[in-house]
């Protein structure tokens, strides 16, 4: 067990370097959160001898985890703030939310597949991870009662943003997503300034569809 735990640390460390920070991720503090958080805990043990490779990877129920410089460049977009409190839409198997966890103050998940939520919430029990609430349900209408947040951040595409997110988007907040189709998509940010939104192209990018847009949610406990 030794060995392969330092194995993973090894090969956390040349993520850290080769795919994040040699490639423009440079917040100290992003770097630190994915050197420390576990990846290889968040894929199928099938998948954890490529936990750390350049690549997303499949969890099931067809939805992926995303390539770890994606989860870089998309975590360092929003400037988190130790103080913030984040709403993420699209759990998956919670490796982009245990980073959040580990730069903000809470962090609000919520994941469409029920299965998926209820493995994400188990395992962030089992790692310690006790800044976290898990919803399952539809993430496009947020979490209207915990509302509002600082940063929202969405793993999956839509066509546009949900405006219920726009909503619960604090003043001077940003929310980070990728928009399009199936087939081309972008990467914006969002920033509510004065109760305007601006918004910016970081890049382009390939994600799966955001399952649903409405709907309220389960939040999961005990």
């Amino acid at each position: 067990m030794a060995n392969a735990a330092d194995a993973f640390a090894e090969q956390r460390r040349g993520m850290v370097q080769g795919q994040l920070r040699d490639r423009g991720v440079r917040s100290p503090g992003l770097l630190d959160a994915m050197l420390a958080v576990p990846r290889h805990e968040f894929v199928p043990a099938t998948c954890r001898d490529a936990a750390y490779s350049d690549q997303p990877l499949p969890i099931g129920l067809g939805q992926t985890i995303s390539q770890p410089l994606i989860v870089g460049l998309m975590t360092e977009a929003l400037a988190l703030a130790v103080t913030d409190r984040v709403l993420e839409i699209g759990t998956g198997s919670g490796y982009q939310t245990a980073v959040l966890a580990r730069l903000a103050s809470e962090v609000f998940t919520i994941e469409y597949r029920p299965e998926l939520a209820r493995a994400a919430w188990i395992r962030f029990r089992q790692l310690g991870i006790g800044n976290v609430r898990v919803r399952q349900g539809d993430g496009g209408n947020g979490w209207p009662e915990a509302a509002p947040f600082h940063k929202i951040l969405v793993t999956a595409a839509a066509a546009f943003p949900p405006p219920p997110l726009i909503d619960q988007l604090a003043e001077g907040g940003r929310l980070v997503m990728p928009v399009g189709g199936r087939q081309h998509q972008e990467l914006i940010r969002i920033q509510k300034r004065h109760g305007r939104i601006e918004r910016q192209h970081l890049d382009w990018c390939r994600f799966v569809p955001l399952a649903g847009i409405h709907g309220s949610g389960r939040l999961l406990a005990g």
